[in-house]
């Protein structure tokens, strides 16, 4: 699947989705946190995608005994983890990649963590200087900027009080992680809150973390095991956006997308499109590790909009909002959004230059642009190995056609993106 091209849509679909890739965040912890506990956990509906499937390989290298029969997974832990033979291959994730420096941080060892080309390509000091100010041994290329990094396990981290001049999920969970087996409780706080599936998860399984009056995340270290997991995984809703997308953008579409978490920290770019005046709805269920539901899509008329705050909500969803933004009535700004430019491409130049292609025209700041909605035209987009661009692009073809090159990307999140796809013709 290098490339392919996709067509026009010829008419409406009203279609109920419950098929759609697993939750990838929440996939990567199952596996990494069930190496807490010293009982086996049960997943069900693990995403068995090559990013997520790295991390659960990653977990039996250090140790963990794994039995999988497609999406259900046990993980029964090692009493100690064990020293890996080899390098631990975190595949294009920078997830994986950066919350295992802090889980490795202070175990005792020597680990070294790579990944794909683009992996190896992106910056890692947002996350290995945090964890090297509390005590972590950690290095890698470019001064300890690229991968591959090296960790030298320290068996006590120092506690700290941490106030993060980045709001990121994926430092404040490597920072969670390596706080859990400190010396003391260890303070952490950001400015805005980011995806909270770590202190959501690790909370089910017994750990002791709280927010205090003034915003500080206090982490108290472990106390012995954490319970197992036993849980199925949501759909993820950065997955199902792209079909929610779809909905948005074709005349008189609908899509009911099944069995979505609802966590308010993920559902951020919902709420953008129905700011541009899309009839989005919710139907809320019951589950003890995250709240979960159903999410329905109704096409109405887009209007631009203005999207500066909660960025870190709607950072794998921004190349998708930005194909509603090309074909909304009037401007379209986004700010405060330089975080795309640390993604699996540079987003935001990944974003205009293809808008270009398509006739968009825009205007280019350091965190974000300006898009000029009306119509998209035919074209052929690079990728750039991302793959949120990759799909973005693809749903555009269903309102003009659309040659996508370096699609292979796709595979690492959402192996079942061009099945959907199709399925929206019949």
């Amino acid at each position: 699947m290098e490339n392919f091209s996709i067509k026009k849509l010829s008419k409406a679909f009203d279609i109920e989705i419950d098929s759609i890739a697993s939750d990838k965040s929440i996939s990567h912890r199952c596996a990494m946190f069930s190496i807490f506990s010293n009982e086996t956990s049960i997943i069900r509906n693990f995403l068995t995608a090559e990013d997520t499937l790295n991390s659960l390989a990653i977990v039996e290298q250090l140790g963990a005994k794994i039995k999988r029969d497609g999406s259900y997974v046990e993980i029964t832990p090692t009493s100690n983890l064990t020293e890996p033979s080899d390098v631990l291959d975190c595949g294009n994730s920078g997830t994986a990649m950066r919350l295992f420096c802090g889980l490795l941080a202070s175990v005792n060892g020597s680990f070294v963590l790579s990944g794909d080309k683009y992996l190896r390509n992106r910056p890692m000091k947002r996350v290995a200087d945090p964890l090297r100010s509390i005590g972590a041994n950690i290095d890698g290329r470019e001064n300890g900027n690229k991968a591959p990094l090296f960790i030298r396990g320290v068996k006590e981290l120092k506690p700290f009080t941490y106030h993060s001049p980045v709001d990121s999920a994926q430092v404040k969970s490597a920072m969670i992680l390596a706080a859990l087996r400190a010396t003391g409780v260890s303070k952490y706080k950001e400015n805005e809150l980011t995806r909270d599936h770590t202190e959501r998860m690790l909370k089910g399984m017994g750990a002791k973390i709280e927010t205090d009056n003034e915003g500080f995340i206090n982490i108290y270290p472990l106390q012995g095991h954490l319970k197992p997991l036993n849980i199925t995984v949501p759909t993820d809703p950065s997955s199902a956006f792209f079909f929610a997308l779809a909905a948005a953008i074709t005349p008189n579409s609908r899509v009911l997308i099944k069995n979505v978490t609802l966590n308010p920290t993920r559902i951020g770019a919902y709420e953008v499109l129905k700011r541009m005046g899309v009839e989005i709805n919710y139907i809320q269920k019951e589950n003890i590790y995250e709240p979960i539901g159903d999410i329905e899509v109704k096409y109405k008329e887009l209007n631009g909009v203005v999207v500066e705050d909660n960025i870190s909500w709607l950072i794998d969803e921004l190349p998708a909002l930005s194909i509603a933004m090309s074909l909304a009535k009037g401007k379209s700004l986004v700010k405060n959004a330089a975080e795309l430019r640390v993604k699996e491409s540079d987003r935001i130049k990944s974003v205009v230059t293809n808008l270009e292609k398509c006739g968009v025209s825009y205007t280019e700041f350091e965190d974000g642009y300006e898009i000029i909605g009306g119509s998209l035209n035919k074209a052929c987009i690079n990728s750039h190995g991302d793959h949120r661009i990759a799909m973005s692009f693809s749903i555009a073809g269903l309102v003009c056609d659309m040659d996508i090159e370096d699609v292979d990307c796709i595979l690492t999140s959402f192996p079942n993106f061009k099945e959907i796809l199709d399925s929206l013709r019949d």
